[in-house]
């Protein structure tokens, strides 16, 4: 499992700042070290066991093969998201969570095919038939097909776990893994019911650098989950 980081990576990292005391959600109490300037200041000591756990129940999902959907559509940390999924080879949703991808998921899937297939008929040259008119039609297609799933193109099933950035902002990602009991990994702000959550991780789910490292984390704990397996199964 990576290390986990020193309370002095997380202060740097603003990983401790909460919402205005006013935004607070009261079942967050636990993970709330104290309020500074009207700003609750999340316990980093919480942090560091949460992780930790999220850790371990991140390599077990990966040792038996399991797929984690990282889903995080805010602005200002969709890059952040995509790159971490990307670098533990896992599907991602970073613009729209598309209603239904867990409760429709025929639906979803179906969609996910007609990309794959779509771009394969492109790369092969398979549209050259049709007319410019055509041609780019069947191109904007690809362009809307690669925003709603995109990220999802690896799916051939329902993701075994969600890891979400703010529960509140994908709501209806929440609300979907509830009803179909998908477990959930997520950074949990002063602002949330962490008690939604399977394995809540306190911490800043605005700054960039709070959630840089701690979607970096996450990711590592794929790889070197994934790593561990391939090594035993080499012995």
């Amino acid at each position: 499992m990576p290390k986990t980081p020193s309370l002095e990576d997380l202060m740097k990292a603003g990983v401790h700042f909460g919402h205005q005391k006013s935004k607070w959600h009261p079942k967050m109490r636990p993970f709330i070290f104290c309020e500074k300037n009207n700003i609750h200041v999340i316990n980093l000591e919480e942090t560091q066991k949460q992780l930790e756990k999220a850790f371990g129940f991140i390599k077990e999902t990966v040792v038996r093969g399991g797929t984690i959907l990282f889903v995080g559509t805010k602005n200002q940390i969709q890059d952040i998201v995509k790159d971490a999924a990307l670098s533990c080879n896992m599907p991602f949703v970073v613009y729209r969570w598309m209603g239904g991808a867990l409760t429709n998921s025929q639906t979803v899937l179906g969609l996910v095919k007609k990309f794959r297939k779509m771009k394969e008929d492109k790369a092969l040259g398979n549209y050259q038939k049709y007319t410019k008119k055509e041609q780019l039609e069947l191109s904007r297609e690809i362009d809307r097909l690669n925003t709603i799933v995109g990220g999802m193109e690896r799916l051939d099933k329902l993701p075994d776990v969600l890891f979400i950035v703010d529960i509140k902002k994908e709501k209806t990602a929440m609300s979907e893994a509830l009803r179909k009991k998908t477990p959930v990994v997520a950074i949990c702000d002063t602002n949330v019911n962490p008690e939604l959550v399977d394995y809540p991780i306190p911490g800043n789910d605005d700054a960039i650098s709070s959630v840089k490292l701690l979607v970096g984390l996450v990711a590592e704990a794929v790889n070197e989950a994934r790593e561990e397996s391939k090594t035993e199964q080499d012995k």
